[in-house]
């Protein structure tokens, strides 16, 4: 039996729910971002490639059951899955109208085996009308709404061409919550530019205050031909080194309450497109040592908010 983590895993969390395991299925519903389509900007985020951080299946012309009815193979192979979450995870997907939103949904949510979904979006690219879409699903399907954060600075987030401020989020955040059921991860990057440790670490109180129910901790990786590895080539940017990293996440960690559910702990990037760090493309490695930072520590989520041991 897999040992207990020190922090509230988000599998762990679905076995909960569902008594078994439960497999996300990434999705790319052909979607943009008004940080690439000129509305904002025409270049994204610094460290944004050209695929949004999705899979491409939109234009290779896979629609969105195909997409799913694809991905469960090799989830049922690899760990017996037979239940799914659909992940909206390419660009922002909620930029895009309501009734477009829906059909997406609903195509998704039809597929056998498929008991709720993650909408991965940006906060300045809901509404009122969209959110009520979006919690309509809350009643038959688990549903999570994924906001690319990735800082809780205005400097940094003009710093990397994000395209709106931290109040976005707070709008975004009144929202979703003013009524129950959809479950808010925040998305937080490890590494920015111009970002010092108490910076970051800040982000933890910030974002718990803010109501979240998760958490994803990313690691700023520098991906080839974005605004960031022309920054990294010139100089102008030096990747956090692994142990400080992992240093960092367990420092988040501790800050964090411990109901809060911990998505992801650190980045996995496509061997072709990684520039730097190298160590970037050792995740499990890394996972690793995160799991063994926190034990020899003797230390876990929720550890500085008086929260007990989860073990």
């Amino acid at each position: 039996m897999e040992k207990k983590k020190r922090y509230s895993d988000y599998n762990a969390y679905l076995r909960n729910l569902y008594g078994e395991r439960v497999q996300k299925i990434s999705v790319d519903a052909g979607l943009t971002c008004p940080n690439r389509d000129g509305s904002l900007s025409d270049i994204g985020c610094i460290y944004c490639n050209s695929k949004g951080s999705g899979t491409g299946a939109f234009r290779r012309g896979l629609g969105i059951r195909e997409q799913i009815e694809a991905g469960k193979l090799p989830a049922m192979k690899k760990y017996k899955a037979r239940k799914f979450l659909a992940y909206f995870q390419s660009y922002s997907n909620t930029y895009t109208s309501a009734g477009h939103m829906k059909s997406m949904y609903d195509e998704a949510l039809s597929c056998e085996g498929v008991v709720g979904m993650a909408v991965g979006t940006r906060p300045d690219c809901v509404d009122e009308e969209k959110i009520d879409i979006i919690r309509s699903y809350t009643k038959d399907y688990l549903v999570w709404l994924e906001y690319g954060l990735q800082s809780v600075h205005d400097v940094t987030l003009d710093r990397i061409n994000r395209g709106h401020d931290f109040a976005a989020f707070e709008r975004a955040m009144a929202l979703t919550t003013r009524k129950p059921g959809i479950n808010v991860c925040a998305h937080i990057i490890l590494g920015l530019p111009g970002e010092d440790r108490e910076m970051m670490l800040e982000a933890a109180k910030i974002i718990s205050d803010c109501g979240v129910n998760g958490v994803k901790i990313h690691l700023l990786y520098v991906i080839r031909d974005t605004p960031l590895d022309r920054m990294w080539q010139a100089g102008e940017y030096t990747p956090l080194e692994q142990q400080a990293y992992v240093d960092l996440v367990c420092d988040f960690l501790e800050r964090l309450p411990e109901h809060i559910i911990i998505q992801r702990i650190t980045g996995d990037p496509h061997a072709s497109e990684l520039q730097a760090p190298a160590w970037a493309g050792r995740y499990r490695e890394t996972f690793n040592m995160i799991q063994h930072t926190l034990e020899t520590r003797d230390t876990w989520q929720g550890s500085l908010c008086g929260a007990d041991r989860p073990f």
